[in-house]
């Protein structure tokens, strides 16, 4: 398959800083889309995998699946898109869509694997895949999401991956005006379930540790704080929720918020 040379920001070993490097992209096939980065988020994956701290990176890597751009090419069979949409690409670039779970539109469950946007298997290239810290990134249009005008392009890079992963829950399980939300933790994903949870009309609390974080949960649009370590405000609010959602990302007792009991 022809290719071509694009500049990349990647890491050559797990101690290596990033630096400039080239790297090859597929030209469009029929079903492809090419976009032209114009923002890519950073996300705690991005640094892990560079490091290989999960084991498994393949050298070298190029990280970044925040990815929002403009469509500079389209296929002969995309139907979606045309040259000068704007579009962004999350953590998936291809699945089997032939297993049950594709079948479902649920490719992140792909039985036979889904292809990571980047350190998966390209099956056109038969090597690596490389992400969104490049300048361009060619993906079949069934990964590909359009992106409204009117946005702001920077804020929405990170929808791609804190915001999904947030979203999901409060969709699956149908979050709406009588609801009741609470989030544990004010980080990353914390920003977004709260104004992600308030969007869709509920009444959302924030679970911290301090109440250090109050002002700016509530200027996100949260109802109230709970400080998690007083045990009396945990008392008040003990059953009150119909989701739960954790965000914080390392391993803690969890029993304080789900039954306000020490």
């Amino acid at each position: 398959m022809a290719t071509y040379e694009i500049k990349a920001f990647g890491t050559e070993s797990a101690d290596a800083d990033l630096k400039k490097m080239n790297i090859q992209r597929r030209e469009a096939t029929p079903k492809d889309v090419e976009i032209e980065i114009l923002y890519c988020g950073v996300c705690h994956s991005d640094l892990h995998t560079a490091r290989n701290d999960w084991g498994g990176t393949i050298y070298p890597t190029v990280p970044g699946h925040e990815i929002v751009g403009k469509v500079t090419k389209v296929g002969d069979e995309v139907t979606h898109f045309k040259v000068g949409d704007l579009a962004a690409v999350g953590c998936m670039v291809d699945s089997c869509r032939t297993c049950d779970s594709c079948k479902q539109d649920l490719e992140q469950y792909c039985l036979n694997g889904f292809t990571g946007t980047y350190n998966g298997k390209d099956k056109h290239l038969d090597s690596q895949t490389f992400g969104g810290y490049a300048e361009k990134i060619v993906v079949d249009e069934h990964f590909v999401l359009r992106v409204p005008e009117n946005l702001d392009l920077a804020a929405v890079a990170p929808l791609l991956c804190a915001g999904i992963t947030t979203w999901s829950p409060l969709k699956h399980w149908n979050v709406g005006e009588n609801s009741k939300v609470a989030v544990i933790g004010l980080g990353g994903l914390g920003h977004m379930a709260i104004k992600l949870a308030k969007g869709l009309g509920a009444e959302v609390t924030l679970f911290s540790r301090t109440p250090g974080k109050t002002e700016q949960a509530k200027e996100l649009g949260a109802d109230q704080v709970v400080i998690s370590t007083d045990e009396g405000q945990m008392e008040t609010v003990a059953g009150k929720f119909d989701l739960i959602i954790d965000t914080v990302p390392y391993i803690h007792d969890v029993n304080p918020c789900v039954y306000a009991k020490y």
